[in-house]
C-alpha cells in the first residue's frame, strides 16, 4: 500500500543523525530534511551572495550550514538546526561540498 511505502521510506532516512552517520552515508540523506545539535565552530556571512555560513560540530563531525537568514550565530552558540542535506558534488564516490541548506535554526542552552 501506498501508506507503508511512505512509512518505510521515511524510516530508512532519520530525522536525527549523528553528523558522522551523515558524512559517511551522504547518499542516504542527501535531498532529506534533518536535524542536527551542536556547537557553533565557525562562521562568517557573504554579503554580496546573499548567504550566509557556519559550520556546527556535534562531537562526531562537522558540518557545513548554509543560511539565508540574516542574522548567523556566533562562534560558541549551541543550536539545533533543521535542514535539506545537499552535495555540490560526488568526487571518486566522496561528497564535495556535502553541507545542510538551513530551514529552521533554534538556540539551545
Amino acid at each position: 500500500t501506498v501508506a507503508a511505502s511512505l512509512t518505510t521510506a521515511c524510516a530508512s532516512v532519520p530525522g536525527r543523525p549523528a553528523i558522522q552517520q551523515v558524512q559517511s552515508q551522504p547518499g542516504r540523506f542527501v535531498d532529506h530534511s534533518v536535524t542536527v545539535t551542536g556547537r557553533v565552530t565557525t562562521s562568517w556571512g557573504v554579503p554580496v551572495v546573499g548567504f550566509n555560513v557556519y559550520r556546527i560540530d556535534d562531537g562526531t563531525g562537522e558540518i557545513t550550514v548554509v543560511s539565508t537568514d540574516r542574522r548567523v550565530p556566533g562562534r560558541g552558540a549551541r543550536v539545533e538546526v533543521k535542514g535539506k542535506v545537499q552535495d555540490l558534488a560526488v568526487l571518486g564516490g566522496r561528497p564535495l561540498g556535502l553541507h545542510l541548506r538551513e530551514q529552521r535554526i533554534r538556540y539551545r542552552n
